[in-house]
């Protein structure tokens, strides 16, 4: 049987060890698994990578890139400061420049106002 088309654990072909889709080794995980676990990388490099083959991107091939567990750190604790900065951002996220109001909701950035002003210009347009 030939190998995976993506099969490189030396990291030969594509410079940094990769492997096939749900054929990486253990002790590795993605940005996401780690976060699920309470982790984050660390500034550590890229240990590896997951390609697979995908219509979605433009080359048809996507990857995920992997870092070693046993070298991430714990995920910083959110202070006080960083909250209210997060909240402050949100808010702005939702308020409408044109009216000035909060919508109750990210504003569409296609739009870049909420829905009522959005209606009223296309409206009077």
């Amino acid at each position: 049987m030939p190998a995976p088309r993506f099969w490189d654990p030396d990291g030969t072909k594509f410079g940094v060890p990769t492997y096939p889709w749900r054929l990486a080794p253990d002790g590795l995980a993605t940005r996401a698994q780690l976060r699920a676990r309470g982790l984050r990388p660390g500034g550590q490099e890229i240990a590896a990578q997951i390609l697979w083959r995908s219509r979605r991107t433009r080359g048809g091939v996507r990857a995920a890139y992997l870092y070693r567990l046993d070298l991430a750190l714990p995920v910083r604790p959110m202070t006080p400061a960083r909250r209210a900065a997060l909240a402050k951002a949100n808010a702005a996220r939702r308020t409408c420049p044109s009216c000035g109001r909060d919508a109750g909701y990210t504003l569409p950035t296609s739009l870049g106002m909420c829905l009522a002003c959005a209606d009223a210009s296309a409206q009077a347009a």
